[in-house]
């Protein structure tokens, strides 16, 4: 009976460490270029679609009690369609750090957000690359000029029993 005991010991001390390894390799980014794919479409005539440019701050990083201090957050970009009735076309998201240096582009190819759609992109909380000044640029188009895309961020960060959150919109480039 003690051997069961022991190797059942051994073999849930096994799988959780397993479990910790694997969490080593984790991406530390929520950048996955299937998804991207199966939301493209190729627009075959954009010159009857109203054009627009949206700029957006994000903070991967805030200053907490001096400028040596920081503190990282996890930060959802929300790109929302508020039309109920047409579609909205994304032709690109770029991801930029305080320097302004390009990060990534999160998708270079146009996506589409169906009515009342939102699609998120999440800059985890381990991604210290944008800082303390990231932004973004979105390029879009739709049929219907009253209406235009909504981008929005959201960034939040827990320690115990503290919490910091709050929220950024964007702005019209």
């Amino acid at each position: 009976m003690k051997n069961l005991q022991n190797n059942s010991l051994v073999l849930l001390a096994f799988f959780i460490s397993t479990l910790f390894a694997c969490e080593k390799d984790k991406e530390i980014s929520s950048f996955n270029p299937v998804n991207w794919n199966k939301r493209s479409i190729e627009l075959t005539q954009t010159d009857s679609l109203i054009k627009g440019s949206t700029y957006l701050s994000v903070y991967s990083e805030i200053y907490s009690m001096s400028e040596h201090r920081t503190h990282t957050l996890t930060a959802t970009v929300s790109m929302r369609n508020i039309s109920s009735t047409d579609t909205v076309y994304v032709f690109h998201a770029e991801y930029y750090n305080t320097k302004g240096d390009l990060i990534r582009t999160y998708f270079d190819k146009p996506i589409f957000l169906q009515p009342l759609e939102t699609v998120e992109i999440i800059i985890d909380e381990d991604d210290k690359d944008g800082g303390t000044g990231a932004n973004f640029i979105f390029d879009w188009a739709t049929k219907n000029d009253k209406i235009k895309p909504y981008f929005e961020a959201v960034m939040i960060s827990e320690s115990g029993q503290q919490g910091i959150s709050f929220t950024t919109q964007g702005i019209k480039r």
